[in-house]
């Protein structure tokens, strides 16, 4: 299924590119591009980020970058068999007030929670554009990873610094930063769409603009001009 979306500094310059594309668009009739009060287009606001697009490119559309309209209401056609066959398998369910609980699991992940972008007339066939066949590069030896992931934990030294994932569980610091609060797992860098609160707020100022996430409330804040960067 591939669905519409709407990261550090990459994220808003994607936010201020997409941006001014439209703006360029809509300059034709005569929009007036908003702007703050020293003179940036203003991009503060609310954003959502979800989208069930996935990162990578499944290797079946090797380098296209669209879905065709075919493709995109055949996605649309599979979306709502999907949540039939769920609602039908719902209601034949048979449910013993009597019966005890099958497991200590609270069910918080259930269908009512989960955030779904709709489908728009143009869908990508992943977020990763380049390499031209969407895919994550192999890695280089030795380089540092920033993700280590859901599956087993990857071997590594302190301190960790994966956003989901770790190198051991001999105790917190062997875990990543999102499974200890410290961002959230959406929140990156960069941002990922996840299955809930994929909202962010950007406020801006003369010299920074801030990227604030709901998800652990955690605020990026993005030099704007000729400022030279920290050091590490």
């Amino acid at each position: 299924m591939f669905i519409e979306n709407k990261q550090s500094i990459s994220s808003l310059i994607l936010i201020a590119c997409s941006s001014l594309l439209a703006l360029s668009v809509q300059a034709q009739t005569g929009y007036d591009v908003p702007r703050t009060e020293w003179g940036q287009p203003d991009l503060q606001g609310v954003w959502n980020f979800s989208s069930n697009t996935p990162m990578q490119r499944p290797t079946r559309y090797g380098t296209q970058e669209f879905l065709t309209q075919e493709q995109i209401q055949a996605a649309i056609a599979r979306q709502e068999a999907q949540r039939e066959a769920a609602e039908a398998a719902a209601a034949a369910r048979v449910v013993d007030p009597d019966a005890p609980p099958v497991s200590n699991n609270p069910g918080g992940y259930n269908d009512f929670w989960i955030e779904s972008a709709g489908i728009g007339d143009t869908v990508r066939t992943s977020h990763i554009v380049y390499p031209e066949n969407g895919r994550v590069p192999e890695a280089v030896e030795d380089a540092p990873r920033a993700y280590g992931g859901l599956g087993p934990d990857i071997p590594g030294t302190r301190p960790v610094r994966y956003t989901v994932g770790g190198i051991a569980k001999d105790g917190p610091e062997d875990r990543g930063l999102s499974e200890r609060c410290i961002v959230g797992f959406n929140s990156g860098p960069p941002f990922v769409p996840s299955l809930y609160n994929n909202n962010m707020q950007i406020i801006q100022n003369r010299d920074t603009a801030v990227i604030f996430t709901e998800m652990i409330h955690d605020a990026r804040i993005v030099q704007m001009g000729d400022k030279p960067s920290l050091d590490d």
